[in-house]
């Protein structure tokens, strides 16, 4: 999760009011956080990844602001028009399809501004913005250049400039080879035959998206104007992450200047930090807390969170959403939100009223079974991340990349999506053990997540000994089910992770249920170990 780190003191200037050290500590993570070190004056405090509008000093101090009872409701940002504008060329439309930029200006480039403004930019980068895939957002010095610029893509090797933190000129293609951004982020333009880029009336290089800007627009600590490009895959996400770092500079006693996309036809002023507006039932909200809140009293919870909120006919009221709240997707969010804004500290606890005795899931029984054979068969049992990612998942394992369900705002790139099978997980755990002797037998009785986003139970297992081979593959999965009485038939599998003609498939009822072998040499370095495997995954589901 993200890590916000800020000076006591300097909170205390962004937010204009006086609170307590210690009240501070103990309130406001009941935002959504947790201390992660307190060190004297400084402090560093873990935000849940949903809220980005929180990863700065300068979004913390805006919501304390609120949740404090200091200033409730919306933020108010002035906007001044400028005459700046951008346009998108339809060429760029197949690669990276959406821009938008904004100007700030009064900028007085403190050390403290300039940390913030980095760190706010490289978490909005990986969470927001899935490694700059999504979003990429490029911040420049507006004074070297000239408006009107252009959004548009290029051949790499027809235009070359200076790109930060080099004194050569390199064309795009060499930024991706040899710049150390570059070869970070090639991965985001693999398969394209043009590339992004901005440029002023000029054609002098602003930026070359995702990857790095031009040194001609690097910010100075002399920089008095700022202009700012978001380019990415999703409008809304851009918007987002716009608003987040024109507010936060705002915070800061900038000055926020609009600007004008124009995009196929279509004109766009940003940013827009008009709030949008959804219902909020109050019967919703009361049956989901429990509570017996009344209209006003709801207003009040919703206001400590920034919000803005008023009575509507048939008990509901119209909430209006902060532009730089991203995390809020479905009513059920607005809840959450009443109930921090009350203060979870101040809900009353109580004991059920009602006695109760559990009893087994139908399946249970059967998943017991399971893990006692293993044990049984002197397998160790080991509980891994559902969190993954396509490189361990797919690429690792030697498959093309599949469908799998992604994290909308994950902590980083190796926690991107939900896992598809348990064999990486488990194969990552034996090269956490490399230190350990042989042979190592591990199994997980685990949940993977299909492209449809729906929960399985899966079986797998793995032994690493120097002395592994395929017959002894096949003996477990023949001990695992014929001590559940499953009857089976197996036929051969060419599974890109196993050795050919040495991975067999399980069939029940004329259904591919899962499959074994021993892996492939190639799979086997590639998770940094050294000795022969066997290995089989089962879908325990199909086994009820």
């Amino acid at each position: 999760m993200p890590v916000v780190t800020f000076d006591y003191n300097e909170f205390l200037d962004l937010l204009g009011y006086q609170i307590p050290k210690d009240k501070l500590i103990e309130k406001l993570p009941m935002i959504g956080g947790d201390f992660d070190k307190i060190e004297g004056d400084e402090l560093s405090i873990e935000f849940f990844p949903n809220r980005p509008d929180l990863t700065s000093v300068e979004g913390v101090a805006r919501a304390s602001r609120a949740f404090f009872g200091f200033e409730t409701g919306i933020k108010k940002y002035s906007v001044l028009k400028s005459d700046i504008s951008l346009n998108v060329d339809s060429s760029v439309k197949k690669v990276r399809p959406f821009v938008t930029t904004a100007l700030i200006k009064n900028v007085t480039m403190t050390d403290e501004l300039i940390a913030s403004l980095m760190g706010l930019q490289e978490k909005l980068h990986f969470g927001l913005g899935r490694n700059r895939k999504k979003v990429a957002i490029g911040v420049h010095n507006f004074e070297p250049v000239a408006p009107p610029f252009t959004y548009k893509a290029v051949d790499p090797d027809s235009v070359q400039f200076i790109p930060l933190a080099k004194d050569d000129s390199m064309t795009l293609r060499e930024i991706l080879k040899k710049h150390e951004k570059g070869m970070d982020y090639a991965h985001v333009l693999e398969g394209f035959d043009k590339y992004p880029l901005i440029v002023d009336a000029n054609n002098n290089v602003l930026s070359f998206p995702p990857i790095i800007n031009g040194s001609l627009t690097e910010v100075t600590p002399y920089t008095k104007e700022i202009f700012i490009d978001v380019t990415g895959t999703d409008r809304k996400a851009i918007n987002y992450a716009l608003n987040i770092v024109s507010t936060a500079l705002a915070e800061r006693g900038c000055q926020i200047y609009s600007t004008i996309v124009n995009d196929e036809n279509k004109i766009y002023l940003s940013p827009d930090l008009n709030p949008t507006k959804r219902d909020l039932s109050v019967d919703y909200v009361n049956r989901i807390l429990g509570t017996n809140f009344k209209e006003k009293e709801i207003i009040n919870c919703l206001g400590k969170m920034g919000y803005n909120s008023s009575i509507t006919d048939g008990g509901k009221l119209t909430v209006e959403i902060p532009a730089w709240r991203s995390d809020i997707l479905h009513e059920i969010d607005l809840v959450e939100d009443v109930a921090i804004g009350y203060g979870f500290d101040v809900f009353e606890t109580d004991f059920p009223h009602a006695l109760t005795f559990g009893k087994n899931l139908p399946h249970h029984d059967l998943l017991e079974s399971l893990r006692s054979i293993m044990i049984g068969l002197g397998f160790n049992e080991v509980t891994t991340f559902t969190i993954s990612n396509e490189n361990d998942e797919f690429t690792n394992m030697g498959l093309k990349i599949g469908t799998m369900v992604e994290i909308e705002n994950p902590i980083g790139e190796e926690y991107a999506g939900l896992r598809t099978g348990l064999l990486p997980s488990l194969l990552k755990i034996l090269n956490e053990n490399r230190h350990h002797p042989l042979p190592q037998q591990i199994f997980e009785l685990g949940t993977i997540v299909d492209e449809r986003a729906k929960n399985h139970r899966n079986l797998a297992g793995l032994k690493i000994d120097a002395k592994a081979n395929f017959t002894e593959s096949k003996s477990i999965v023949d001990a695992v089910l014929r001590d559940i009485r499953c009857t089976y038939s197996i036929k051969e599998n060419n599974h890109a992770a196993f050795i050919e003609g040495r991975c067999a498939s399980i069939v029940k009822d004329n259904q591919e249920i899962g499959f074994f072998g021993e892996l492939h040499p190639r799979t086997i370095q590639v998770f940094e170990l050294e000795h022969p495997i066997i290995a089989f995954e089962i879908q325990a589901d199909y086994l009820y």
